[in-house]
């Protein structure tokens, strides 16, 4: 995947007007690259996001092309849109770890007969692999898990032999939550005659900004 990028001269609060034109700010470093200040379009920001996420290396194309993870990006609060993003540049030669998503897919008898519920415990993973041996998500079949007794460990994902897990292998990914018959009891008692109501007391990786 490739993304284009151009050199910002624009900083500070000026990198509004970027914006305004429908471009990010961002900032490109790493071990061997000095950091620089560029931006991109932000509709193609997204799309290549929605494809590489944070662990499929993306190659950005400028005067000096690189390859790059997306390390961070950062969403206005209220709009959730794109206003800035930090590009990590690698090596194709040398390992990198990253944070791989998990998602599940089909459906677990257990569900299904109503005898229990699928808790995801574990969203990510953390692997070390050459940038372009990372996977870009974990997926889990659930209908693997069969009883309330069943457990998806760290250790039952495939993983390519390129790829090294860094998490401990026997943390959790999926287990079942047993689901109670009984309803819930509502405590009931006699409220005591008060002369007034009561009062409640008042229970009172660090990478350059695209700025």
């Amino acid at each position: 995947m490739k993304l284009s990028v151009k050199k910002r001269e624009i900083h500070g609060k000026k990198v509004k007007n970027l914006r305004a034109q429908g471009l990010v700010p961002a900032v490109i470093y790493g071990k061997h690259v000095k950091a620089e200040s560029i931006s991109c379009v932000k509709n193609d920001l997204l799309r290549i996001y929605r494809a590489a996420w944070y662990s499929t290396p993306v190659e950005l194309t400028w005067d000096v092309d690189h390859l790059v993870l997306i390390n961070s990006l950062q969403l206005d609060p209220v709009s959730d849109e794109i206003i800035s993003a930090d590009f990590l540049a690698v090596s194709r030669t040398e390992k990198v770890s990253a944070k791989i998503p998990v998602v599940t897919f089909w459906e677990s008898q257990i569900e299904k007969l109503n005898e229990g519920k699928i808790m995801q415990v574990r969203d990510e993973i953390e692997v070390e692999a050459l940038p372009q041996d990372l996977p870009s998500k974990f997926e889990i079949d659930i209908s693997v898990l069969q009883t309330v007794n069943d457990v998806f460990f760290i250790k039952d994902l495939k993983v390519s032999d390129k790829v090294t897990i860094l998490d401990d292998p026997e943390l959790p990914i999926l287990t079942v939550s047993v689901l109670s018959d009984e309803p819930e009891e509502e405590e009931q008692g006699e409220a005591a005659p008060t002369t007034e109501a009561a009062a409640a007391p008042a229970a009172a990786e660090e990478a350059p900004k695209a700025e």
